[in-house]
Parts: structure tokens; sequence; C-alpha cells
């Protein structure tokens, strides 16, 4: 784990926010020079605590209107078929996220879709044929409560 300080968080705060921020942006908000700032973030984005820069796009905007939550239940629990399906995952742009889970579940997966027809055809023609996967259960968004991507930053 890298040591951070005082600065350290207050740049990473203020990139979370907006990363299209200026070093001179930056150090005004940290307290600190522009040169000094510019080094500091080079040190936090070599040490891959800041690990890259993405524009967060809308969803809706797009025509994705359909947030699903799907749980997967794999046939076997070998190491093969745990990577058939780690691949096969990997291949899917429709899904956003996926993660390894202990309890009846062995994995969940967030898909954003455009429609309902898109997440049945995910789940029917693609999940449940997988010779990796035995069980899949689907859960669609009705409302989003909170979405973030910040991390809590603490001294």
């Amino acid at each position: 784990m890298t040591s951070l300080d005082a600065f350290d968080l207050k740049i990473l705060g203020a990139l979370q926010d907006d990363g299209r921020f200026t070093n001179q942006e930056l150090a005004e908000i940290a307290g600190l020079s522009a040169s000094q700032c510019s080094r500091r973030r080079m040190r936090l984005e070599e040490e891959k605590v800041i690990s890259g820069y993405r524009a967060e796009l809308s969803s809706e905007a797009l025509g994705l209107g359909v947030i699903a939550f799907i749980q997967i239940t794999l046939a076997t629990h070998s190491p093969d078929n745990a990577r058939r399906f780690r691949e096969l995952v990997n291949r899917i742009d429709d899904i956003q996220e996926a993660y390894s889970l202990t309890g009846d579940a062995d994995y969940v997966i967030k898909a954003v879709l455009r429609d309902l027809k898109s997440l049945s055809d995910i789940v029917n023609d693609v999940l449940m044929p997988h010779p990796s996967v035995a069980h899949v259960r689907s859960s669609i968004v009705l409302d989003r409560l909170k979405e973030s991507g910040k991390l809590p930053l603490r001294g």
C-alpha cells in the first residue's frame, strides 16, 4: 500500500470529482505549487494509485435503459470451468462488472442493456446455454438510489 499524506488525499479527492483538473487547479485545491502537484500526480500515477482517466457516460442518453444484476451458479467448480466462464464474461460488452462471490451464487454480474429483449437474449442465448453455467437468476434495477465510482479517502 502506498503511503499518502493530506496533500495526496486532496489531489485524489479533487481528481475523483473532475479528472480534467490541470496541475495548476489541483495545486490551488491542495495548497501546493503547480510543480509540486505535478510531481505528486506523476508519482500517484506511477504507483498505480491513479489507475487511469475516463469520461463518465450516461447510459440513459445512449439508449441503455435496463440495468440487471445476474447471479450465476457454475455447473462444476473446477479451475477450467471457472476459466471458461471468465472468458465468456470478458467477451460480452453488455457486462459492465463481474464478481466472484461467497454464498449461494458463484458470481454476480452487472449488465447494462438497451431493453428487456436484450436481457432475454443475454440470459437465454448466451449465459444459460454455456456449458460452464448451471443456474442463472436475474434482477432488474427499478431505480438507482446511488451510483458512484468514488472511493472513500481518509487520512
